[in-house]
């Protein structure tokens, strides 16, 4: 991890950055009255440096970011420096913290503090998300927000982050890799100890970069595509002639041997995690055609 200082901090605990003085996090924890509880999937971003850094991974410029798990507004913060925010949080008393520490920003139409769960409120358009994600429903969050097509900078467990960069060949390699390669190209951009939480979670930290395109192939529907995927990946280690006769009931094919037989030995005779993420589309195509998808 890139090493820097704190610099020099006012009377309120925040932390001078040139022009702009951002908000300490450790103070803003002081103000809101609260310590983290990692029974709540609470863990605070603490560490200066990477807060900084994290709007910076952004490539492009985004007047409208959305940030998910705001807690006490140390990202959020720094995020304003970007353009407007949308900062979405579950938990009613940081919700209400954050709209009395940032009042002036939100006054001003600068800071939309939107209560409730990101699985499930109205997510406003925006142009971009850099969000310091709970760990438990990162996998939802992130295949909620990767369908919308806008750049993402979001932080995960670090085997789940590299899990979602793998390539094909890779030990990380599986339908996660392939699912996130569907909507962008995916970068791990940088890890993060233990240390630059509060509390300290047990398990390191990665910040991702996703950059939206279009695939490199066609599929007749997104929606069966990934669900083969997760067909045959709960059998990643049999081949996929296997794979696709034993997974029937998740795929939702009605005639998998017809698929077999249509397909490639070459493709048949591989195990998932050898295949490219096109290799996977031709035979979800396939699937769809001669298959009997319900």
């Amino acid at each position: 991890m890139t090493q820097g200082t704190d610099g020099d901090r006012d009377t309120d605990g925040n932390r001078g950055t040139g022009a702009r003085r951002s908000r300490d996090p450790d103070a803003l924890r002081a103000r809101a009255g609260v310590h983290g509880d990692p029974r709540k999937d609470q863990h605070f971003l603490v560490d200066d440096r990477v807060l900084d850094r994290l709007p910076g991974y952004l490539r492009t410029a985004a007047d409208h970011v959305l940030e998910i798990g705001a807690g006490t507004g140390a990202l959020t913060d720094r995020l304003l420096a970007l353009g407007r925010v949308t900062a979405v949080e579950r938990d009613p008393d940081l919700a209400a913290f954050l709209r009395e520490e940032f009042a002036d920003e939100v006054a001003a139409g600068r800071l939309t503090v939107l209560e409730g769960d990101a699985l499930a409120v109205d997510l406003p358009d925006f142009d971009a998300s850099v969000s310091n994600l709970p760990y438990g429903p990162s996998s939802e969050l992130a295949f909620r927000l990767l369908p919308l097509g806008r750049p993402l900078v979001l932080t995960f467990q670090r085997e789940f982050a590299e899990r979602m960069a793998a390539g094909p060949g890779d030990d990380d390699y599986g339908r996660l890799s392939v699912a996130a390669n569907h909507y962008a190209d995916v970068e791990l951009v940088e890890t993060i100890p233990p240390e630059a939480f509060d509390p300290q979670p047990a398990v390191e930290s990665a910040v991702v970069r996703t950059t939206p395109r279009d695939p490199a192939y066609d599929v007749p529907s997104s929606d069966f595509f990934l669900q083969f995927l997760k067909a045959v990946f709960t059998q990643r280690r049999k081949t996929m002639r296997n794979a696709v006769r034993n997974t029937a009931h998740i795929s939702g094919l009605g005639d998998p041997e017809a698929v077999v037989a249509a397909a490639d030995e070459d493709v048949m005779s591989a195990r998932a995690g050898e295949l490219p993420p096109e290799a996977f589309a031709d035979l979800a195509t396939l699937a769809w055609e001669v298959g009997e998808p319900s």
